[in-house]
Order: structure tokens, then sequence, then C-alpha cells
């Protein structure tokens, strides 16, 4: 009976201890956003950050990379090397993020725009094929008409991943067949003369084209 009185007294010390310590850990004697302090003369406790502070990992003294601009011109070249791992990046988040509009031919067909989605310009056509690759990187940071900023979403390295993508599927879509050898000819020939996916410009020359 006595051993058990003593185990009951230990366990409430015990709990009382535990109860004082989560008390103490539950309410810390420190300044919460908003509240008023003493401390300072404007009774502000929640402070400013100094002037020039920069937080970790936002320091982004390359402008150009971080802009799509060099000056007030858009990027006329990739500010990253342009590799094979480079462009499987570009093609993966291109996926993710653009194709629901802008398919993934990037014709602008994509599934959301055939259930009633304002249609997007197609990367094939003469006036963005034409664009620096800087014009790409700043729509996808700032968005453009229906198309909203993607910033939060998208790294600003991932972004330049999908610029590469979309120049390689501008390219893909628009081969010269007298480029290629003999070999990869007739299996663009094989593949997609079937489709009617072979066009003739004004030139004269066959290009391929997409659906």
């Amino acid at each position: 009976m006595r051993r058990r009185a003593q185990t009951l007294l230990a366990f409430l010390v015990v709990a009382g201890a535990a109860a004082g310590c989560r008390q103490d850990m539950h309410d810390q004697p420190v300044i919460e956003p908003f509240e008023e302090s003493n401390f300072f003369a404007d009774k502000r406790g929640y402070r400013m950050p100094i002037e020039g502070t920069v937080a970790r990992g936002q320091l982004r003294e390359d402008k150009a990379f971080y802009t799509g601009l060099s000056g007030d011109r858009f990027l006329t070249k990739l500010p990253l090397a342009g590799t094979r791992e480079l462009l499987e990046r570009g093609r993966d988040r291109f996926e993710v993020f653009c194709s629901p509009c802008h398919s993934r031919v990037g014709d602008g067909r994509g599934m959301i725009v055939r259930r009633g989605f304002k249609q997007p310009a197609s990367f094939h056509e003469a006036r963005l094929r034409n664009q620096p690759v800087g014009y790409y990187f700043d729509v996808m940071s700032r968005g453009f008409g229906e198309m909203s900023s993607y910033a939060a979403q998208i790294r600003p390295e991932d972004r330049w991943a999908i610029v590469a993508y979309i120049r390689a599927l501008q390219l893909s879509q628009a081969v010269v067949l007298a480029d290629l050898d003999n070999e990869q000819r007739e299996r663009v020939r094989t593949g997609l003369a079937n489709r009617g996916s072979l066009a003739s410009p004004a030139g004269g020359e066959e290009t391929v084209g997409h659906d």
C-alpha cells in the first residue's frame, strides 16, 4: 500500500512538472507578429527588414537570367547550355504546365482549348517563330493575355528549359526534307506522308508539318 502511494505521488510530481514545462514552451516570451512592443519608440513589435537585406536564396545578380532581358531588349540566346538534359527537363515541364493549352506540339489546340478555353496562338506561326528566346521567358514570368504568370509555379531554370523545348518544337515541325540524309528522309516520308503532314511552302521545298 505504501509503495503504491509513493508511486502515485511520484507520478503526480512528474505530471505537474511536465505540465509546467509544456506551458512554458507553448507561451514563450517573444513578440508575436503585429504585437505591441515597448522596446521600440514606434511601439511596433513587427519590424521591417533592414534596407538592402536579401533573403537566403533570393540574391539575383544575373538580371538577364531572371528577367529574360539584356537592358531593355529580350535575350536572343539561351543563358544556359543547350544540353539534352535541358531539353528533356523542358519537355517534362512543358507537358505539365503548357500542353493543356498549347498542346504537346505547340499548335494551340490543347485539351482545355477543346473544352472551350480561348485558343492561344500557335508557336509555329511566323510571328512567334521569330520572337527571341527572352520573349517566351518574359511571358511565362509575367503572363500575357489570357495566360497568367507562372513565376510562382515554375522555377527560372525550368522556364528556360521550357523555352529551349519550344525552340525544339518549332524546329521539329518545320524540317526541310532536303536537309536530311536519305535514311532520315525515308523515315519521315513513311511516317508522315500518309497522314497528310507534308507541306510544300512557296519556295517549293517540302517541309514536315504538324497535325
